[in-house]
C-alpha cells in the first residue's frame, strides 16, 4: 500500500462549547468536512481514511488528534503550529431553542492551513481513483496568499487522477464579498469531478430559486455526478446515467438538524464509491442523517450511530 490515503478530507475542525448550565460549559468538536469524514467511515470502515487540517500544539488540539483517532481516521496530516490553535465556537440556545453560534476562529491555524501542513506535503502521494473532499468553508477561512496554495494542491490531486469532491456550504459570512465568494466556488465546481451542493447555495449565492435552474448553471461544468440537495425535499442527481430524482424521507424526530447534510454527504459518498446505486446511496444517506439529526450536537455518539447502521436492512 502507498502512503496515500483512500479518501482524504480537507477543511477545518473546531472546539465547540455548549452551556451545560449557567456556569459550566461542555465540550466537543467539530467541522462541516471533519463531521463527513466520521460518518463515512463509520458507516463503511472498509475505508483508509485521512482528516488534513491544522492544529495547535496544546492540550485542546492533542485531544481533538485522539478524538480523530478514535474514529479510525488517520492523522498522519494533522499539522500543529506553535503559535496558533483550533478555532472555537460557542452553541448559543435562545428561550425558544433556537440554535445560534458565536465564532472565535480569526486567528486559528486552519486559515494558515497550507503553510502549517507544507513539512508534511511530502509523505503525501496520491494513487488514481482516490477522492479528495473539501468545502466552502475549507476555502473560506483560507487566508489569500494559502488560497493561491490550496488551489495549487486541488490542481495537482486532479491531475494525478484523484477524485475531487466539493460541497459548496456556503456562509455568507466567512467570506469578504460575494463577488469573492463566488469566484472562489467556481474555481472550486471547476475543479471538481463531484459536486453535492444544496439548492440554498444557489438561491442564496445567485438568486437560483428552482431545480431547473441550478442545473441549467451546473452545465457549465463537467461535473461526472451532480447531487443537488434540498433539505427535506427530493434529491435531484445529474450523471452519465441521466436525471434521476430521490425522495427524502422526512424524520418524525428532530431533535438538532446540525450537521444533517454532512451525515447526508458521508454516507451518500461513501455509498457511491462502494459501488451501490444513486437510488440506494440517498435512502441510505437519508436514513443515516434522520438518525443524526434525532440526537444533539454535530456527532452523533458512536453507539447510537452503530446501532442505527444495525438496523438498516442490507436488502434496503
Amino acid at each position: 500500500m502507498n502512503n496515500s490515503p483512500s479518501l482524504l478530507f480537507v477543511g477545518e475542525a473546531m472546539l465547540e462549547l455548549t452551556n451545560k448550565t449557567d456556569i459550566s460549559l461542555g465540550k466537543s468538536f467539530a467541522g462541516d468536512v471533519y463531521n463527513t469524514a466520521v460518518y463515512l467511515t463509520r458507516a463503511f470502515p472498509q475505508y483508509q481514511t485521512q482528516f488534513l487540517s491544522a492544529l495547535g500544539t496544546d492540550k485542546i488540539s492533542d485531544e481533538f488528534a485522539a478524538r480523530v483517532a478514535s474514529e479510525n481516521i488517520g492523522t498522519d496530516f494533522l499539522a500543529r503550529s506553535s503559535s496558533h490553535h483550533m478555532g472555537i465556537y460557542m452553541v448559543v440556545n435562545d428561550e425558544t431553542g433556537e440554535r445560534s453560534f458565536i465564532y472565535w476562529r480569526n486567528d486559528s491555524a486552519a486559515k494558515r492551513l497550507m503553510t502549517n501542513i507544507s513539512k508534511l506535503l511530502n509523505k503525501l502521494t496520491f494513487a488514481k481513483d482516490d477522492v479528495l473532499f473539501f468545502s466552502g468553508i475549507t476555502i473560506a477561512v483560507l487566508q489569500e496568499a494559502e488560497r493561491n496554495l490550496f488551489w495549487n494542491f486541488i490542481q495537482k490531486a486532479r491531475s494525478e487522477g484523484v477524485k475531487i469532491v466539493f460541497d459548496p456550504n456556503y456562509r455568507p459570512a466567512l467570506w469578504n464579498s460575494v463577488d469573492l465568494a463566488k469566484s472562489e466556488i467556481e474555481k472550486a465546481f471547476s475543479l471538481s469531478d463531484w459536486a453535492l451542493p444544496g439548492l440554498d447555495d444557489f438561491k442564496t449565492l445567485y438568486q437560483l430559486n428552482t431545480i431547473e435552474q441550478c442545473i441549467e448553471f451546473c452545465q457549465q461544468y463537467e461535473f461526472e455526478e451532480l447531487v443537488i440537495k434540498q433539505g427535506s425535499d427530493e434529491v435531484h442527481i445529474i450523471n452519465s446515467d441521466g436525471h434521476e430524482v430521490n425522495p427524502i424521507i422526512a424524520s418524525d424526530n428532530v431533535v438538532d438538524t446540525t450537521s444533517a447534510g454532512d451525515a447526508f454527504n458521508g454516507a451518500y459518498l461513501g455509498a457511491r464509491i462502494s459501488g451501490k446505486s444513486t437510488n440506494y446511496a440517498t435512502r441510505f444517506a437519508n436514513y443515516c442523517a434522520s438518525k443524526v439529526i434525532s440526537t444533539p450536537g454535530a456527532i452523533m455518539p458512536k453507539e447510537l450511530f452503530e446501532k442505527a447502521l444495525n438496523e438498516w436492512p442490507e436488502d434496503n
